[in-house]
């Protein structure tokens, strides 16, 4: 295992250098001014000068090289003496990534919108798969019960709605009508006692449960999908037949096989959690990480999609990583040394 995951580290270091020249190359060559939100009174020969004070006068691949070492070298170290306080280098004449909007480093302004992201999307997630393993397992223990109907009735409109459709129902209903929830996420608020843990849980359900129904409708199918595929299999009959208890039988032998494929999704599921949800965002108004990304979008705001993008990149290429590193601890049949 140990020999696997180090040669697929090795192979993941020139797949991000692809990835991130792809990533930079589209987004350069994309259509986009940095000056196209200033007034139309600025002279054109200011423009310039803001243009080449923004690094734009320089070639291709010189901005690329300059980027990566930005990436990999300056924020790491940053990161490092913020962290630790321990400073590596001269960290003033360190140069950092900036925004063109706000010529603020742009990792600051990621990392300041993180926990909003973590607390709603992150939360979701986990909600979601939390519903969707016993949803799943049941669904397909007792395949065309009642239970097994509804279950697949509410997976199919979970999934199939989209979201900000759902977002405006529940709105409607639970803050409009009953008025139990807020309508808009105030990430200001800060928690320091119960009064305000149980107001940040309050302002937390909508968006929460918006995401959470999403996720736990398509979980569940592949959960559902998969235990049924292997309570068929010729070791399910011989467990059986030796008198295992059939709790044993379902939940150590059948769920551990069936959460084989199932671990493939909850991994790739996760970088999503970092990106945001950008709908649900923009429809509770949570200040997260994909509010940012479109507000980088719309504003021309390079430097800042090219590193949001690289980072959830990152992310795939490592949750790859662990899923199949869970493989082999799922199934003992599976080796990689």
């Amino acid at each position: 295992m140990f020999h696997y995951t180090l040669r697929r580290l090795m192979f993941a270091v020139p797949t991000l250098f692809v990835i991130s020249f792809i990533i930079f190359a589209l987004l350069d060559l994309a259509p986009n001014d940095p000056t196209g939100n200033l007034p139309l009174t600025i002279p054109p020969e200011v423009r310039e000068q803001i243009r080449m004070s923004l690094g734009l006068g320089e070639p291709f691949h010189i901005r690329y090289l300059k980027w990566l070492q930005q990436f990999f070298v300056a924020e790491p170290l940053n990161f490092i003496q913020q962290a630790f306080g321990i400073e590596i280098g001269n960290s003033a004449e360190r140069v950092r990534i900036r925004s063109w909007a706000t010529r603020s480093p742009v990792v600051d302004l990621i990392v300041e919108r993180l926990p909003q992201t973590l607390w709603v999307v992150g939360m979701s997630y986990v909600v979601g798969i939390l519903i969707a393993l016993p949803v799943g397992i049941i669904s397909a223990y007792r395949q065309y019960s009642w239970f097994d109907q509804i279950g697949t009735f509410v997976s199919m409109v979970g999934f199939s709605v989209p979201t900000f459709f759902t977002g405006v129902v529940l709105i409607v209903v639970f803050s409009v009508y009953l008025g139990w929830f807020p309508s808009i996420y105030d990430t200001t608020h800060r928690v320091t006692d119960w009064n305000s843990f149980w107001i940040q849980v309050r302002q937390m359900v909508l968006p929460v449960m918006v995401l959470a129904l999403y996720n736990a409708a398509q979980l569940s199918r592949f959960v559902r999908a998969s235990m049924l595929d292997n309570l068929n299999q010729d070791y399910v009959r011989t467990a059986r037949a030796k008198g295992m208890k059939e709790k044993v039988v379902l939940l150590v032998h059948v769920l551990r096989n069936s959460l084989i494929p199932v671990v493939t999704v909850i991994a790739l599921g996760i970088p999503t959690i970092f990106s945001g949800a950008i709908i649900t965002e923009q429809i509770f108004r949570v200040n997260g990480l994909g509010q940012l990304l479109i507000i980088a979008i719309q504003g021309a705001d390079i430097p800042l999609v090219q590193t949001l993008t690289f980072i959830f990149a990152v992310l795939i290429i490592l949750c790859n990583l662990i899923a199949d590193i869970l493989y082999g601890i799922l199934d003992p049949r599976i080796r990689y040394d």
